[in-house]
């Protein structure tokens, strides 16, 4: 199974969300909802999307508040949908971080081809000067085979969403070595993240209660408090 983009989509109107969730999960994206930017903003940071899609009109609260926060601590793709079509808005919110701006109405091949554009230009942001790591790590039963995209705990193959996995391939390469909080975030999230270690607890528990049998006695990511995270070393050395 395919580790599947996760996409949120704040909007509340019905129409355009059902149309969101229609066309991306036809085309292989995992789709999370939002109907108001308090909901939206709380599943930013617990969800761990690898883009949102963000109205600007919500019932609560202008998207350009949520557009602002996010940029405090996070530089996770951020697409702006509108129908508002002046220029200085568009402006706005591309200053305000925004990565694309889409204009209401919009066709289905034009919303794919920005997701997609996002995605990339977010991955190619978060590769280090050593570049793509490839072949595979091992520690017991664990295995990450970097040229696959997937992780293995003995013969089950771990559904981790795009973001757990970045994480773990990333402990992964620097087996052995405590990476820090902010170093994680950075590598990850690009250098516009803050210091904000909610989105990278978030992940690291998900992936524990995927990947560890008992999540409170960990094999495989052990926690140096106050400091970050280690990966267990390969025995072997290998």
């Amino acid at each position: 199974m395919d580790i599947k983009d996760r996409v949120l989509v704040i909007e509340d109107d019905k129409s355009i969300r059902n149309f969101f969730r229609t066309v991306l999960e036809a085309n292989n994206y995992d789709v999370l909802i939002a109907t108001t930017g308090a909901e939206g903003y709380s599943m930013v940071t617990s969800q761990c999307p690898d883009v949102v899609i963000l109205d600007l009109g919500l019932p609560d609260m202008d998207g350009m508040t949520i557009l602002k926060n996010v940029r405090q601590w996070s530089s996770m793709p951020v697409l702006v949908v509108s129908a508002r079509t002046h220029e200085k808005d568009k402006v706005a919110a591309l200053d305000a971080g925004a990565d694309d701006y889409i204009t209401k109405p919009f066709g289905t091949s034009e919303l794919l081809a920005r997701v997609r554009t996002a995605i990339r230009h977010a991955r190619a942001t978060v590769l280090t000067a050593e570049g793509m790591q490839t072949g595979q790590f091992r520690a017991g039963d664990l295995l990450i085979d970097y040229d696959k995209h997937r992780v293995y705990v003995g013969d089950r193959d771990v559904n981790l969403t795009q973001n757990e996995y970045k994480i773990v391939s990333l402990l992964g390469k620097y087996a052995g070595k405590v990476l820090t909080y902010d170093y994680i975030i950075k590598e990850l999230w690009g250098p516009r993240a803050g210091g904000d270690n909610q989105i990278l607890r978030v992940n690291m528990a998900n992936i524990r209660r995927k990947i560890e049998k008992n999540p409170a006695e960990p094999e495989y990511l052990f926690t140096e408090v106050g400091v970050g995270y280690r990966m267990a070393e390969n025995p072997s050395g290998e």
